[in-house]
């Protein structure tokens, strides 16, 4: 029996998150979720019309999800890692329990370790000895490499790379097409601009853009 699901965000990558699901469900031998709807404190007239033309129920607000008696999964599809961690905290501490969904067309090797609450779209690479954290979103076609750590709540955009052997702390974002060279640190709450190249280690909380990253 396919389990209850509900994604918070209706947004770009919230309804991203609703194709993920519907691809797991029909590659699947039974449908794996139900989902429910879509959750957002502040839905925007545009995303509205996008909900609704993807056949998406919207459910309300944060607040209105808790109040309910049943307690369906959820991931958050929030591109903010900070944004992502107070709603995953906050639904955690009101009893959810957070869902992890691979695309079936995504690539995931061996010795891989993939969080709660984490998103792994079409196309995505994900080598071997690898561990991602909690609640990490890796975008169509991202690549991350070999024997590397990415911690809670990252955000890969589209067609970002990560090359073996780093270290990508909690927090950080790596914009759509950036890269990062083997064997470095990225630290917590760092944002790695677009299609930078980075080629030593980043500082925690800092943003680093162009080729090389700086």
């Amino acid at each position: 029996m396919p389990e209850d699901l509900v994604i918070v965000g209706a947004g770009g990558f919230g309804r991203e998150t609703a194709d993920v699901v519907e691809a797991i469900n029909v590659t699947a031998a039974s449908p794996l979720w139900r989902l429910l709807g879509v959750v957002d404190d502040s839905l925007s007239p545009a995303s509205a019309s996008r909900v609704q033309a993807q056949s998406l129920q919207y459910l309300g607000s944060l607040d209105d999800l808790i109040k309910l008696d049943v307690r369906p999964r959820y991931v958050v599809g929030i591109g903010s890692p900070t944004v992502r961690r107070r709603i995953a905290e906050r639904l955690d501490a009101a009893g959810f329990a957070a869902a992890t969904l691979i695309h079936p067309q995504a690539t995931i090797g061996s010795l891989v370790t993939i969080g709660s609450g984490s998103v792994v779209c079409a196309g995505a690479r994900v080598t071997t000895n690898i561990q991602l954290g909690r609640h990490v979103h890796l975008n169509p076609n991202v690549t991350i490499g070999h024997d590397t750590t990415l911690g809670d709540f990252v955000s890969m955009n589209p067609a970002s790379s990560i090359s073996g052997d780093c270290v990508i702390e909690d927090e950080v974002l790596v914009d759509v097409g950036a890269v990062v060279l083997n064997q470095l640190v990225v630290g917590r709450g760092a944002l790695v601009g677009a299609a930078a190249c980075v080629v030593r280690n980043v500082l925690a909380g800092s943003t680093v853009k162009g080729v090389p990253a700086k």
